[in-house]
């Protein structure tokens, strides 16, 4: 059989769908490690706060997750795209010799480009914040937080490293779903039963 009819279900080649199926469980992994990661996100430490002479005064001071907005949408954010791209992942593993038609595919490339805008946004939004805990805002008199959290802020940039990497990998799934869908619409009319391949 010629390569180019080597269709599935969810249109495109053989070489498409496995690519497809490797970026999303690449994706799955970085942003499902990106919400645990930064939801785990905790460090306790007793610091002096003020002196009383010679005197110090120290209090039990403990940074989380929870207590930046930015950092609790990242979290959900992440675990939002994670959900989706298990779905898919199901969706295409054990669907595969369903006929598919167009409308399914374009509903999975909008939700992969509308899942890719989540996951930036939440990175972005994540990466102001920690910015401003890594170096402070003399303007504002913030201070930093970092030079005393050390172990919350090296997590959290490994959570922003990971969710990076899944906005990079959600644009790649998009694309791909967008080239599927655009097979899928440009097959001649004699192969609308397309010809479902073993791998």
């Amino acid at each position: 059989m010629p390569r180019e009819k080597i269709l599935f279900a969810g249109g495109g080649t053989t070489k498409s769908w496995k690519v497809l199926l490797a970026l999303r469980i690449l994706a799955l992994i970085a942003t499902l490690a990106a919400a645990i990661v930064m939801g785990l996100n905790k460090e306790t430490k007793t610091l002096v706060v003020a002196t009383i002479g010679t005197v110090p005064i120290k209090a039990t001071l403990t940074a989380k997750f929870q207590d930046t907005p930015a950092f609790v949408f990242f979290v959900i954010a992440n675990a939002m795209v994670s959900f989706h791209n298990l779905l898919m992942i199901g969706l295409q593993i054990f669907s595969r010799k369903l006929e598919c038609k167009g409308f399914r595919l374009l509903s999975v490339a909008i939700l992969d480009m509308l899942n890719a805008a989540l996951v930036s946004a939440a990175a972005n939004g994540a990466v102001f914040i920690a910015e401003i805990g890594q170096n402070g805002n003399k303007h504002a008199k913030w201070n930093k937080v970092c030079d005393r959290f050390s172990i919350y802020c090296d997590h959290g940039r490994g959570a922003l490293i990971a969710a990076f990497s899944g906005v990079i990998l959600m644009l790649l799934v998009s694309a791909v779903s967008i080239s599927r869908l655009s097979i899928y619409s440009n097959k001649p009319s004699t192969s609308t039963a397309a010809a479902v391949a073993s791998p």
